[in-house]
């Protein structure tokens, strides 16, 4: 899957252009995001796409010395079930 960067924002659409996958982080504060938006397409369900974004998503946030508040509930659950990234949450 070919993930694309944005501010904020990190995705993936299919060969029609379709958004597929997606996580949003808009900025909430002096060098703190906020987690609030995971998506993934029905069709890609199950296969770890989501856990790829959040990864990803934990990455850069990580490297721009921010921290993240997680108001995404399934932000919440990846971020508890990886706890050796917890280190950027707010």
């Amino acid at each position: 899957m070919n993930f694309q960067y944005e501010s904020n924002r990190i995705f993936a659409k299919d060969e029609k252009g379709q958004l597929i996958a997606e996580v949003t982080f808009p900025d909430a504060g002096d060098e703190v995001v906020n987690i609030n938006h995971t998506f993934v397409d029905p069709s890609l369900r199950g296969q770890g796409v989501a856990s790829i974004l959040l990864d990803k998503a934990y990455e850069v946030i990580k490297r721009q010395n921010k921290k993240a508040v997680l108001s995404c509930s399934y932000a919440a659950v990846w971020f508890d079930r990886h706890p050796e990234c917890k280190d950027i949450v707010f």
